[in-house]
């Protein structure tokens, strides 16, 4: 089996995530007793426990995410001898990318979580709630979501943020901007655009300065060459190069998250037939099912899982 792992991003989050690898195995209880020291924050705590509103900050879904993440991982080595290494290549959706990173090694849990929390932080601080937002486009391609963008732009800045899927491209940008969008959606005929519940507009240039503080972050984060060859967000394509890596980080938080492209290159063009979904909920994996018939997503986040995930890679 050629198998990819795969880290979700923000909206996969859920209060209980984790909990029951944690309540388990010791391994999980390390990783997220890591994440906690290093944030000095009972980050595990909310994750168990919420409120879901809390969870959701930016701030703090952000270390969250990579936390349920590295979870599975620890788990996965401890218990079922399954390393990273198994993997032809890591990726991750958006701050999942981190996930990916600390996972293959180049980054440490406590600095992958540091860093993480300053991107939410950053991220949330960049644009007043209100001036910004982001829509989803379902039903659209890459022209019809050009088209709406174009409308948007004589507004304000408008962007296309993630192609997530077939079908599925969120646009980010100013309000003003999105509300063009939009209307100019429905005159295309698309299925739907609607904006999403976020405070505020990622991957998108209203983003620079969380980019430029991410990029004084990462010019003093100590990063080492993943083990495991790491697909880009912004190239959907895998590099092992610290300094690439360090540079690619910083143009994800204002660039486009070419998720569908990833996963395309990975099945298509390096003959991946598992994309292994290490963390909260499933959500690349029923993107995946959008996108090729070709490739199966796995999502890992209980011990049962796991344990399957452990055996078919031994038949």
């Amino acid at each position: 089996m050629k198998f990819a792992f795969v880290f979700p991003g923000q909206g996969s989050q859920s209060v209980g995530m984790a909990q029951e690898l944690a309540g388990e195995f010791a391994s999980a209880r390390a990783v997220l007793d890591e994440i906690d020291t290093a944030l000095d924050q009972n980050l595990s705590g909310l994750m168990a426990d919420g409120p879901i509103e809390t969870l959701t900050l930016t701030e703090n879904a952000q270390p969250a995410l990579m936390a349920s993440s590295l979870a599975v991982m620890a788990v996965l080595k401890a218990e079922f001898d399954v390393d990273v290494n198994a993997a032809e290549f890591v990726a991750g959706h958006s701050l999942g990318e981190y996930s990916a990173l600390a996972a293959a090694g180049a980054l440490s849990i406590t600095d992958a979580a540091k860093l993480l929390k300053l991107r939410g932080l950053a991220m949330q601080k960049a644009v007043p709630v209100g001036e910004g937002t982001m829509a989803a486009l379902l039903g659209a391609d890459e022209d019809l979501a050009a088209a709406a963008v174009a409308a948007g732009a004589t507004a304000g800045v408008c962007a296309i943020a993630n192609d997530n899927a077939p079908g599925q491209i969120v646009i980010s940008g100013s309000t003003a901007a999105i509300d063009a969008a939009i209307a100019k959606a429905a005159e295309l005929g698309l299925k739907k655009a609607m904006k999403l519940p976020v405070s505020a507009p990622f991957h998108c240039p209203m983003m620079q300065a969380a980019a430029d503080a991410m990029a004084e972050a990462l010019a003093a984060a100590t990063i080492k060459a993943p083990s495991v060859p790491v697909v880009a967000n912004v190239t959907a394509r895998p590099t092992s190069d610290v300094e690439t890596i360090r540079k690619q980080l910083v143009e994800q938080v204002t660039g486009r998250v070419r998720w569908r492209e990833s996963v395309l290159w990975m099945v298509e063009e390096a003959g991946i037939t598992t994309l292994a979904e290490a963390g909260s909920g499933k959500v690349l994996s029923t993107m995946l099912k959008r996108t090729t018939k070709d490739a199966t997503g796995v999502p890992l986040n209980a011990a049962a899982g796991l344990e399957a995930f452990a055996a078919s890679l031994k038949e």
